[in-house]
C-alpha cells in the first residue's frame, strides 16, 4: 500500500509501526450544527481508507474526535439561551444520524474535547516545564513557536517567510492573540473565561483549552505518542495540523505521526461553498433529494487528494451510477434463485477467474493512495462483465460468486448494493388508502410511519393537488 505523505510530499510504502495493525487518527467536526457536505468528504474518504485496511487483514484502531466546545458553540447557545453543552450535545447526536445515513462506521472512540480535559492540562504543564509555553498576566498560555525547530515540516510554510509576508500585505496566517506574547506567531494553548462561557480549574486560571492542545491529547490518550496516521481535510495543514505536531513532539519527544492524509477541497458549482453565496448545503439537505449512498458514491468518484467539484448535473450522475451497479446485483440476485441448480460449468469457472482477476486488479488500484476513482471503475467492469457471461442459462453458484464479489467490493467502498424488498403496486395503494384515512382522522404518528415504511423500502410518496402521487427511488 503506497500513500501520499503530506509530510514527505511524496507517494510512500506504507510500514505500520505494529505488523499487522494500524493506529488512526482523523479530526472529527465541531459540533455547532448540522454538518455540511465539506465535513461529509474527510468522513467518507477515510471511512473507506479504514473499511479498505481492515479489508486488507489489518487491525485499525481508528479515532475521530468532536469538538464540543469552541466559540461557535457558545455563540449558538446564548442565541438559543442554553448551555453549550445542550448544543454540543444535540449536534454530536444529529452528526452521528448523519454519519449512519452515510453508512460511516463509528470510530473504535468517539472522544469528546470537554471529557480530557485533564490530560490537555497535563500536556500544557509539561510544555511549561519544558519551556516550550509560558502564562501571561492574564492566565493565557502561549506556545512558544520558535522554539520548535520543526516548525512549518508538515505544511513546508517558514515563519520568517510568514512575518515577512504579514508586514508587506497584512498576511492572514499570522496568529493573532492577546498583547503579552513574546511572539506575535505564538499561539494559545490555555485561555481565561469569559462571562457566561463554560470553564474548567487550572494551575493558570479558569479557562478552556486551545482547538489545537485537544487533538494532541485525544490522539496521545487513544492512541500512544506516536501513531501511524493522522488525517483530516487539508484546510487542516497550518495551522491546526502543524501546532499539533509542535506541541504533541515537544510534550512527548517523540515524532507525532508517520504518516499524514489529506483530502482535497469540495467546491460547489466550481465556487467555494460559502453561506453568503447560497450555495452552503448540509448532509440533511442532500438527504431530502438524494439517498445519501449517492452522496458517498459521488465522493468516491474523484482520487481523495483531488478537488471535487459538486453540483446537481454530478449528483444526477453519480445516481445514474449508482443505480446500473445495484441493478447488476439485482439480476444476479434473480439468477441466483431461477437458475440452474449444481457446480459450476468449465466456462463459468474459466469466467469466474477473471472475475477474481478484477478483485486483484481492484487490490491494486486501491493500494496506489486509495484510488476509489478507479476501484469504481473495476466495480463497473465487474458489473459489465456479468451482464455479458450471465444468462437464464447460468447456475446458481457462478451467479451467486460473481455478486458476492461485486457486493464484496461494494462494502469496502462502504456501497449498500443489495436491493431493498419489492413493493407490489396493489400493496403501495393499499397503504396509500390507509394513510389518507389516518390523515383524516388526524392520526398523524400513523400517516407519518407508513411514508417512513415506503420510504426505506424504496417508494417515494408526494402529496398534490391531484392527490398522493408515488415514485420508485
Amino acid at each position: 500500500m503506497k500513500i501520499y505523505n503530506t509530510l514527505s510530499k511524496r507517494l510512500e510504502e506504507f510500514v505500520p509501526i505494529n505488523e499487522g495493525k494500524i493506529t488512526m487518527y482523523v479530526c472529527g467536526p465541531t459540533v455547532y450544527n448540522l454538518i455540511h457536505i465539506g465535513n461529509a468528504r474527510p468522513m467518507i474518504v477515510f471511512d473507506t481508507f479504514r473499511r479498505y485496511m481492515t479489508y486488507r487483514g489489518y487491525e485499525v484502531n481508528y479515532v475521530s474526535n468532536f469538538t464540543d466546545v469552541d466559540d461557535k458553540i457558545i455563540n449558538a447557545a446564548r442565541e438559543e439561551g442554553v448551555e453549550a453543552s445542550e448544543i454540543s450535545e444535540r449536534y454530536i447526536a444529529e452528526c452521528r444520524k448523519d454519519m449512519e445515513g452515510l453508512n460511516v462506521l463509528p470510530a473504535t472512540v468517539h472522544p469528546q474535547a470537554t471529557r480530557e480535559i485533564p490530560a490537555m492540562i497535563d500536556m500544557i504543564s509539561t510544555l511549561e516545564k519544558k519551556g516550550y509555553a509560558y502564562r501571561v498576566e492574564d492566565g493565557t498560555v502561549y506556545y512558544r513557536t520558535r522554539k520548535f525547530a520543526g516548525y512549518g515540516k508538515l505544511s513546508g510554510k517558514n515563519i520568517d517567510d510568514l512575518e515577512s509576508g504579514h508586514r508587506s500585505e497584512g498576511h492572514a496566517l499570522k496568529v493573532s492573540g492577546a498583547e503579552g506574547k513574546e511572539d506575535d506567531f505564538d499561539f494559545v494553548l490555555w485561555k481565561p473565561k469569559k462571562e457566561g462561557e463554560p470553564f474548567w480549574e487550572s494551575p493558570w486560571c479558569e479557562g478552556r483549552p486551545g482547538w489545537h492542545i485537544e487533538c494532541s491529547c485525544m490522539s496521545k490518550r487513544y492512541l500512544g505518542d506516536t501513531i501511524d496516521i493522522h488525517a483530516g481535510g487539508e484546510d487542516l495543514i497550518f495551522p491546526h495540523h502543524e501546532n499539533e505536531i509542535a506541541q504533541s513532539e515537544a510534550a512527548n519527544g517523540v515524532p507525532f505521526a508517520h504518516y499524514w492524509m489529506h483530502n482535497g477541497f469540495l467546491n460547489i458549482d466550481n465556487q467555494k461553498m460559502s453561506k453568503s453565496l447560497g450555495n452552503f448545503f448540509t448532509v440533511r439537505d442532500i438527504a431530502a433529494k438524494y439517498d445519501l449512498q449517492v452522496l458517498r458514491f459521488f465522493m468516491l468518484s474523484a482520487q481523495y487528494r483531488s478537488p471535487l467539484n459538486f453540483s446537481d448535473q454530478l449528483m444526477e450522475s453519480a445516481k445514474a451510477g449508482l443505480d446500473r451497479i445495484k441493478n447488476g446485483v439485482l439480476n444476479l440476485s434473480d439468477l441466483e434463485k431461477n437458475g440452474i441448480e449444481g457446480d459450476m460449468t468449465e466456462k463459468e469457472l474459466a469466467e469466474y477467474e477473471k472475475v477474481l482477476s478484477e478483485r486483484d486488479r481492484f487490490n491494486e488500484v486501491m493500494d496506489n493512495d486509495l484510488n476509489t476513482a478507479d476501484g469504481i471503475s473495476v466495480i463497473f467492469d465487474l458489473v459489465k462483465f456479468a451482464n455479458t457471461t450471465t444468462s437464464k442459462g447460468a447456475t446458481r453458484a457462478y451467479a451467486a460468486a460473481v455478486r458476492s464479489v461485486i457486493e464484496q467490493l461494494g462494502n469496502v467502498m462502504g456501497l449498500k448494493l443489495e436491493t431493498k424488498e419489492e413493493v407490489l403496486d396493489e400493496e403501495i395503494e393499499r397503504l396509500i388508502a390507509e394513510r389518507q384515512t389516518a390523515r383524516k382522522e388526524k392520526n398523524f404518528a400513523r400517516a407519518d410511519e407508513i411514508r417512513d415504511e415506503l420510504l426505506s423500502r424504496g417508494i417515494r410518496l408526494k402529496d398534490t393537488r391531484e392527490g398522493v402521487k408515488w415514485s420508485r427511488i
